[in-house]
């Protein structure tokens, strides 16, 4: 499963001449609705092939990238690939390899760089988010854990009720005690769900709650929650708790979770962009941002998904550019970088700050990139 850490690590790769090779393939369900997977590894890999006789590398980083385009293309033969999506990274001269298993698909990509590509990474964990997920009525209950596309049952939950008879609701009932009992088994039942969901978020501190069932029991339910689960509430949905399977379930809240993450996305957006209209400490724009990162001012920046800037880096002082073949804050010499995105988004990660990419509709397509930042920038040095 991809994690955190398994970027943090990725992103912690120091840079060498030597480059490191990065390969992302999605994967269909249906082997045979994109091709044959083997054939189009290998396409991506022959595009990298030139980078075994360049000259402008040295012998061992020649070395490197053969045997690291050989492990890749045996890879694709020999090992199990499933969907829907897989990373790969490897530098055979500096002992790393590895593998990561993704939860949604990604645009097929082969990339040779300083350091591992990450940026499509970044962009999948920021999607994905952990919940917790309860189907309700007065009788039943199921708590499900639900990351990256998994669904885990942890929680179930059934209680002797009254229901209400068919012909007329509770007014059919003339016995006032009979109703009142029917209510109070309810209320234990709604209370006994609840204590499993509080339960989970003590255990596994999930970000969001997403609840179904009957459009008129589930506020009932909601009410028997603790404040502070209450207000990670992202949605709800209707659906017969009696009829229903985990895959509708599953279904019903990643689409829940979808327009969660779209919703936010739109309101970060909106907040950072208002920030700089108003003269705040906050940024929009390639040049703007990338100063600000280089001096490690970001604190949450803002990415449009799936836009690539080519730029260059200083290894020495950490300054990102457009262009330049020396850094204007320290003089060293920069490497050029065909996606600048993604090593901004490793440097801001790096000191601290988080990473939004955009998939809404939203005014930063018109910017690329922005940013708020912890405190006022400097001046930039002459020719930065």
């Amino acid at each position: 499963m991809l994690t955190s850490q398994t970027v943090d690590d990725l992103i912690r790769f120091p840079p060498s001449d030597t480059p490191v090779l990065s390969l992302y393939v999605g994967i269909p369900v249906d082997p045979g609705t994109a091709g044959p997977l083997h054939t189009r590894i290998h396409g991506l890999l022959d595009q990298l092939q030139p980078l075994a006789d360049d000259t402008s590398l040295d012998r061992d980083a020649r070395l490197s990238v053969r045997q690291d385009l050989e492990r890749l293309h045996a890879a694709a033969t020999e090992e199990r690939w499933g969907p829907p999506g897989a990373a790969v990274f490897v530098c055979s001269s500096r002992g790393l390899y590895a593998r990561v298993e993704l939860p949604r698909a990604v645009r097929d990509r082969a990339v040779a760089d300083a350091t591992p590509y990450v940026r499509p990474l970044l962009a999948v964990l920021d999607e994905f988010h952990h919940a917790c997920v309860v189907v309700v009525d007065r009788e039943h209950g199921q708590v499900w854990d639900l990351y990256q596309g998994q669904m885990q049952e942890v929680g179930k939950v059934t209680d002797p009720a009254l229901r209400k008879p068919n012909y007329g609701g509770w007014h059919g009932l003339k016995e006032n005690p009979v109703r009142h009992r029917a209510e109070e088994l309810a209320k234990h039942h709604y209370r006994n769900v609840a204590q499993q969901v509080s339960d989970l978020f003590r255990s596994r501190n999930p970000e969001l709650l997403i609840v179904g069932g009957h459009h008129d029991e589930v506020p009932d339910f909601l009410s028997f929650l603790p404040r502070d689960v209450q207000t990670k509430l992202a949605g709800t949905f209707e659906v017969d708790p009696h009829t229903t399977t985990p895959a509708v379930v599953r279904d019903q809240a990643q689409r829940i979770v979808e327009n969660f993450e779209r919703e936010g996305e739109r309101r970060r957006v909106a907040e950072v962009l208002e920030k700089v209209a108003a003269h705040g400490r906050a940024v929009a724009g390639l040049e703007p941002t990338l100063w600000a990162a280089s001096t490690a001012a970001v604190q949450d920046l803002l990415v449009q998904e799936d836009v690539t800037v080519a730029g260059v880096v200083c290894d020495q002082s950490g300054w990102l550019g457009l262009v330049g073949e020396t850094c204007p804050v320290c003089g060293a010499r920069t490497r050029h970088t065909d996606d600048l995105l993604d090593e901004l988004a490793e440097a801001v990660v790096d000191e601290g700050g988080s990473v939004e990419h955009v998939q809404a509709d939203t005014p930063l397509k018109e910017h690329t990139v922005a940013a708020a930042i912890r405190f006022p920038l400097p001046p930039q040095p002459v020719g930065a």
